[in-house]
């Protein structure tokens, strides 16, 4: 069942992109090199000088017209990318222009993301589906997240930076014992990471095809995003060694394949609504 559900996949894909023609093809991006840096610390920094080093890469982003919910036109057209390693860590910059900085989720309002997707094991003769893998063929996604990032630079906001004008008598939790007032708390009460103050602005998630997304219990990933003059500077930082058999294992003078995906807040893009960028040729220097 697991081989036939992978195969149905991939046949309504091959379908779906013959069927859509040159609008959704992209040209192959060259290789993503990542230079050996010295140094035994994660790399953060959108501004470091060794991005230097690194050249970049321009990937074209295409719809996600797979699955609903979807657009015609993605709002990010191309994103550059750059990579870095220093044996202990892998570090990708992602740069995009985007006219407006969208990091509140308040109620119609969504927030700029963008992950970078690695598969777990990587056999060149057999990728996996890039979008977000297959049962038989899991992937790795690092999402950053613009709300995130605010919340680790600004503070996490209460109901007032929100809603000004709201007004509240009482709240479930000063009258109620924690385990009678847990049904009220939304998100956390199902045990959500999303509302939870992080110390990282990016989520470390597997995946094995659409609707199986599911955050990592260990968070190792970190990075981070700077928003100048129209333009997203984002930096996804992760360890190179595996920390279970989910995480992909990537070694100097290794090769494996890159994928990303991105998100305009201001333009209402949020889930399966969004730009993708397919596999990328990405060797790390020995």
């Amino acid at each position: 069942m697991r081989h036939l559900n992978t195969f149905a996949r991939l046949v309504g894909m091959a379908a779906f992109l013959a069927a859509a023609g040159p609008e959704v093809q992209a040209a192959p991006a060259p290789a993503l090199v990542a230079p050996k840096l010295a140094g035994t610390e994660a790399m953060i920094d959108p501004g470091g000088a060794y991005w230097a080093k690194a050249k970049p890469v321009v990937v074209e982003v295409l719809s996600q017209m797979v699955t609903t919910p979807s657009a015609p036109t993605p709002k990010v057209q191309k994103m550059t990318v750059r990579a870095v390693h220093n044996e202990r860590y892998v570090s990708f910059l992602l740069e995009w222009d985007d006219s407006t900085k969208s990091d509140r989720l308040v109620s119609d309002q969504f927030g700029d993301q963008v992950a970078v997707e690695l598969p777990v094991s990587y056999d060149k003769d057999n990728p996996p589906n890039p979008m977000m893998g297959a049962p038989d063929n899991w992937v790795d996604i690092m999402q950053w997240r613009a709300a995130f990032q605010r919340d680790i630079d600004a503070g996490v906001p209460g109901v007032r930076d929100f809603y000004p004008n709201a007004h509240s008598d009482l709240y479930p939790d000063k009258v109620l014992l924690p385990t009678d007032a847990r049904s009220y708390m939304g998100a956390m009460a199902v045990e959500s990471p999303m509302p939870h103050a992080t110390r990282s602005p990016v989520l470390d998630h597997m995946a094995g095809g659409f609707g199986s997304l599911t955050v990592k219990p260990d968070q190792l990933v970190s990075g981070k995003g700077v928003w100048h003059n129209g333009k997203w500077r984002v930096v996804i930082c992760r360890p190179m060694a595996p920390a279970g058999n989910l995480d992909p294992k990537l070694v100097a003078g290794g090769d494996t394949l890159v994928a990303f995906a991105v998100w305009d807040g201001g333009g209402h893009e949020v889930g399966a609504r969004k730009g993708w960028a397919d596999w990328v040729p990405l060797q790390l220097s020995k």
